[in-house]
C-alpha cells in the first residue's frame, strides 16, 4: 500500500518545526546513559525539541536546565559532556540545581541588582526520569506520566539490561544528512539486512521479517479506523517501544574478555530494543556488550546520531577493556555507515514531486506508526 507520509514530511522545515512543537516537546526523550552523570558536576548537553539543555549531577541529583545564562545568553556548558560546575565561562554566574543564580561575581560593585531582581533570576528547568541507567527528559510544562508513553512491562528487560551497563563508556557522534524518521523506518525493517548488510552483520545474524497474523489484522483495522479514543491513542503509542530477544546466533563468538564482565541473560541471541521516538539499543554479543543509539533531530534533513559503546559491568578490571570498546566501535561503525549512506542517499533524492513509498505487508508496524503520527500532526489527538 502507499505510505501515508508525503515527501514533505521528510524535507520541509515548516513541517519539522511543527513536528518539534506537536510531537517532540510533549514526549519523553532519551538524553544519555546515566553512567555519564554518575559523578558530582558531571553533565551532558543535548538539543531537545529545539531547546538547548544541560543535564547535570548536583551532589547526586540529576537536573535538566536550559543551557543559557540569564546574563548575556552564553551557553553554561559548551561541551557535549564533561565534569564541571554549572558556571558561565563568560562572566562567572553560577547556578544551583533548581536553576536559580546562586552567585554573581562583582554583584555589589558592578551589577548592583536589587534583591528582588536577583531572587527572580531562574533558568528554566525540565522534568527528568531515570529508567534503569537510561535518562529521559520532558520539556513540556505538564509532562505525561512516564508510563503513559511507555509500557514498563514491555520495557522491563531493557531496564534490567541497562542496570548491568559498565561505567566505562565510549561515545561518538555522526552528523548525518537525513530526516530522523528514516532512521526508525530502517530499524523496523528486518528485510533490508540481507541486502544492505550482506557482508557485515547479516553474516552473523540472519534477521527475518515476520508477520504476526493477529498483530497484522489489528494494525489494518486501526489504520482504517477514522477516530479512536485518547486512551486507545496512547495505547498505540506504548506499542511502539519494546524488544529483547530478536534473532538466535548459533555461532556466536566467545572472547577472553567475556569472563571479566557480567552478562545480561544466558541466551545466544541478538538483543534489540526500540524506544520511540529516539532510542535504539542492541547487543550483538548476546548480552556481554551493548550499543546505544540516540537519534537527535537537528532539522528536516539533519540528524545527530549519538552512539555509546559499553560492556556489562566489570567483575574485575582488565587491561584490555578500552581495546574491547574500540573494537566494538570498529565493527559497529561498518554497519552504521551502511545504513547512514543509504538513508542519506534517500534524503538527497527526495523532493516535493517524489512519489510516496510503496509499503509491503511486512512493514505494517511502520504503517501503524504513520497513522498515529499523522493523527498528532493533523490535530486529531494532542499529546
Amino acid at each position: 500500500m502507499k505510505a501515508r507520509l508525503l515527501p514533505e514530511a521528510y524535507i520541509s522545515e515548516e513541517w519539522f518545526k511543527k513536528e518539534q512543537q506537536l510531537l517532540f516537546r510533549p514526549l519523553w526523550q532519551f538524553v544519555a546513559p546515566k553512567m555519564l552523570l554518575s559523578k558530582n558536576n558531571a553533565f551532558v548537553t543535548r538539543n531537545v525539541a529545539g531547546i538547548n539543555i544541560v543535564i547535570q549531577n548536583f551532589d547526586g541529583q540529576i537536573t535538566a536546565i536550559e543551557n543559557i545564562c540569564l546574563h548575556r545568553q552564553s551557553p553554561l556548558q559548551t561541551e557535549s559532556n564533561g565534569i564541571r560546575p554549572l558556571i558561565c565561562a563568560y562572566h562567572g554566574w553560577k547556578y544551583s540545581s533548581d536553576g536559580k543564580v546562586s552567585n554573581i561575581p562583582f554583584q555589589d560593585s558592578s551589577y548592583r541588582l536589587t534583591d528582588c531582581e536577583r531572587h527572580s533570576l531562574k533558568a528554566r528547568t525540565f522534568s527528568v526520569y531515570c529508567f534503569g541507567n537510561l535518562v529521559f527528559v520532558n520539556v513540556s510544562e505538564n509532562p505525561l506520566a512516564f508510563d503513559e508513553q511507555f509500557s514498563l512491562t514491555e520495557l522491563e528487560s531493557l531496564r534490567q539490561a541497562s542496570e548491568l551497563f559498565d561505567d566505562e563508556v565510549l561515545v561518538t557522534t555522526f552528523h548525518t544528512k537525513m530526516n530522523w524518521k528514516l532512521v526508525y523506518e530502517n530499524l523496523r525493517d528486518a528485510l533490508h539486512p540481507r541486502f544492505l548488510h550482506a557482508n557485515t552483520v547479516y553474516k552473523q545474524v540472519k534477521f527475518q521479517e515476520r508477520i504476526d497474523p493477529s498483530d497484522f489484522n489489528n494494525t489494518k483495522e486501526y489504520i482504517n479506523t477514522k477516530t479512536i479514543s485518547r486512551e486507545e491513542h496512547f495505547s498505540v503509542l506504548r506499542s511502539f517501544s519494546g524488544g529483547g530477544l530478536n534473532e538466535p546466533m548459533p555461532n556466536m563468538p566467545t572472547y577472553a574478555w567475556h569472563q571479566f564482565v557480567e552478562r545480561y541473560g544466558n541466551d545466544d541471541w541478538y538483543l534489540n530494543w526500540l524506544v520511540y521516538p529516539n532510542l535504539h539499543i542492541a547487543s550483538g554479543s548476546g548480552g556481554y556488550s551493548f550499543i546505544i543509539e540516540h537519534h537527535q533531530p537537528v532539522s528536516a534533513s539533519r540528524t545527530d546520531l549519538i552512539v555509546y559503546y559499553v560492556t556489562g559491568k566489570k567483575k574485575r578490571h582488565y587491561s584490555t577493556s578500552a581495546a574491547v570498546l574500540l573494537s566494538h566501535i570498529d565493527g559497529a561503525e561498518k554497519v552504521l555507515r551502511e545504513d547512514i549512506d543509504m538513508m542519506e542517499k534517500i534524503q538527497a533524492a527526495l523532493n516535493a514531486d517524489s512519489p510516496s513509498a510503496c509499503l509491503g505487508d511486512f512493514e505494517y508496524t511502520n504503517q501503524k506508526i504513520e497513522r498515529w503520527y499523522l493523527d498528532v500532526m493533523e490535530g486529531q489527538h494532542e499529546l
